[in-house]
């Protein structure tokens, strides 16, 4: 596995417009808005930052506003970027060799990202992706 930079980091919340409020006005990073997603893309020393409500990641995950109650449920997301889809499928399959349950194998979004996802030992969602936009010339 060649794993080429943290796609992205978001924080997981129950609580978004509290979190939202202390990353944008609190900090003042300048968070965009999509539905109750925030997020900066191409911000200095990373790729992507989000506040991520916990029922849009559970939705992505799991297809269901409630997160699952036999999955521990994360308070954050790190991405690690993979040279492209086939990179993705052949990581989770290295992974799954030596043990690694995944909440759901690598399938595209809605979005265009590549992306398959699992909890670490201290209950982060890890996701191994293919983000095509950040592969694009000059990105």
């Amino acid at each position: 596995m060649d794993i080429k930079c943290i796609a992205g980091f978001a924080a997981i919340t129950k609580q978004p417009d509290a979190s939202a409020s202390l990353y944008q006005e609190t900090l003042g990073l300048p968070l965009k808005r999509q539905d109750d997603y925030r997020f900066m893309d191409k911000f200095p020393g990373a790729n992507h930052f989000g506040v991520w409500p916990l029922k849009m990641a559970a939705q992505s995950c799991v297809g269901q506003d409630e997160w699952p109650s036999h999955v521990p449920e994360p308070t954050a997301t790190i991405e690690f970027e993979l040279a492209d889809t086939a990179a993705v499928e052949s990581a989770v399959e290295e992974m799954k060799a030596k043990g690694q349950d995944f909440i759901h194998e690598a399938r595209t979004e809605h979005w265009g990202q590549t992306v398959a996802r699992f909890i670490s030992p201290e209950g982060l969602l890890v996701g191994l992706s293919y983000a095509p936009w950040l592969h694009e010339h000059g990105a």
